[in-house]
């Protein structure tokens, strides 16, 4: 068993957390960033917002572009958000090398609570695999 197999049991148990760095993930150039959620949606939002300050008046472009960034906030970017998790996890723990390319790109932290009670982390300064090694039950 290698020691991403381990991790990918260990996470699958809820006994380690990935954590994936969404700033870092979600930009262009990223193997996992989508513009079309990213950058159409805003971008309509802000024709929007001009075409009612141009068809009707300052403060209906004004409420359009309010009402649609309080939407942007509360409805779409939590979606976004999971959506570059799930696929950035996926992506970490599809193999040893792009778990390794996101791990040195500083986009990985790993967190674990242990029964003891004590708690052990490890981000890119940190070595994935002692991290992973040092875990009761790990197979190692």
């Amino acid at each position: 068993m290698t020691e991403l197999e381990a991790l990918r049991g260990m996470i699958d148990r809820g006994e380690v957390q990935l954590g994936v760095h969404i700033r870092k993930m979600n930009t262009p150039g990223s193997p996992v960033y989508r513009q079309g959620e990213n950058v159409w949606p805003l971008s309509l939002l802000l024709v929007a917002s001009l075409l009612g300050i141009w068809l009707v008046h300052f403060y209906v472009g004004a409420l359009i572009l309010a009402a649609g960034t309080i939407y942007w906030v509360m409805k779409i970017q939590p979606r976004v958000k999971q959506g570059v998790f799930e696929r950035s996890a996926a992506l970490a723990l599809e193999n040893e090398a792009n778990f390794d390319a996101l791990w040195a790109k500083d986009a990985l932290t790993l967190y674990a609570k242990l029964p003891d009670g004590t708690e052990r982390a490890a981000a890119r300064k940190h070595d994935w695999r002692a991290f992973v090694r040092g875990m009761p039950d790990s197979g190692f």
